[in-house]
């Protein structure tokens, strides 16, 4: 039987796969992504983001 999610554990779940598409678009392209570091805005490489767990 399948479980049944609630609407915030769905919305989670897409937030969290369309990250994971971004990062990968981002990857293949070769485009840095705009991320929020100790106060300010920077720019790292997909790699960066896959590595950082």
């Amino acid at each position: 039987m399948r479980k049944r999610y609630t609407l915030h554990e769905k919305a989670f779940l897409a937030l969290k796969k369309a990250v994971r598409e971004v990062v990968k678009h981002h990857q293949e392209t070769g485009r840095p992504l705009a991320v929020w570091q100790n106060g300010k805005v920077v720019r790292v490489s997909a790699e960066r983001v896959l590595n950082h767990k």
